[in-house]
Formats: structure tokens, C-alpha cells, sequence
């Protein structure tokens, strides 16, 4: 699959947002190494706190299916500027690898890729905790 393909998936995905507090939608879609792929958009909650990101909707999805070894993440928005992940997002796209690509999307036709470890340098993440007595503290 193509960056376009994964931006457009991204578009669509971002049609089935819930948000009517931020009226700010945005979708992701999520590229396994497998093939497979698995879209979210942003999901809004009256108590702020259960509101839940597109990216992060698309990794549980991946994740929930028994895939995670993530290839490529395509995130956009109506903004008319390039909407990055959030740094939640971020620490949970780090979880998974710190080669996954980032295709942030202004348009199917005007988009920037990056690495997840270009966003969130110096992360934690599990290779820190296998650095404690083999990850058993």
C-alpha cells in the first residue's frame, strides 16, 4: 500500500469522528508489516478524560485483532495544516516500535513522513525496561 492509499484511508476515517465538544475531527489508519489494515478516528466523552484519539482508536484495534507489529501510521484532519499526533499518542505508537512511519496528511496530495523516533526522541519505552535485570524489576 502506498502513502496516498494510507492518507486516503485516513480521510475516510476521519468521516465517522465523534466530536461534538471540539468539532476538530481526525482519522488515522494503521499499516500492519502484515498487510492489514486498521483505521480510527477521534472519539469525544463529556468527562474529557475518556476521549480517545484517532491513532490511538486504530493501534487498540490492531492490537485487539492480534496485530502489532505496526508498519505505518496516516493521520489527518480538517485543519488546513499538517496535524500531528498528540504526545499520548505518541508514548503508545513508541510501544510498538520506534521505526514505525508517520505519514502526517494536509491532503491525499500534501503530506510529511516521519519516523515515530523523529517525533518523540530519547523515548521510554519497553527496551528501557529490559535494561533492569532483564526486565524482571
Amino acid at each position: 500500500m502506498t502513502d496516498k492509499e494510507l492518507v486516503r484511508k485516513a480521510i475516510e476515517a476521519k468521516e465517522n469522528a465523534y466530536v461534538p465538544y471540539s468539532k476538530f475531527p481526525v482519522g488515522a489508519a494503521l499499516l500492519t508489516k502484515e498487510g492489514k489494515v486498521y483505521t480510527g478516528c477521534n472519539i469525544e466523552c463529556a468527562s474529557y478524560g475518556g476521549t480517545n484519539c484517532a491513532e490511538r482508536t486504530a493501534i487498540f484495534k490492531s492490537v485487539s485483532e492480534g496485530y502489532r507489529d505496526i508498519e505505518a501510521i496516516a493521520v489527518a484532519s480538517d485543519l488546513d495544516d499538517y496535524t500531528y499526533p498528540c504526545g499520548i499518542c505518541r508514548q503508545v505508537i513508541v510501544e510498538y516500535g520506534k521505526d514505525i512511519k508517520l505519514i502526517i496528511a494536509k491532503s491525499e496530495n500534501d503530506f510529511r513522513v516521519h519516523t515515530i523516533e523523529d517525533l518523540l526522541p530519547n523515548s521510554f519505552s519497553p527496551d528501557d525496561l529490559e535494561k533492569m535485570d532483564g526486565g524482571n524489576k
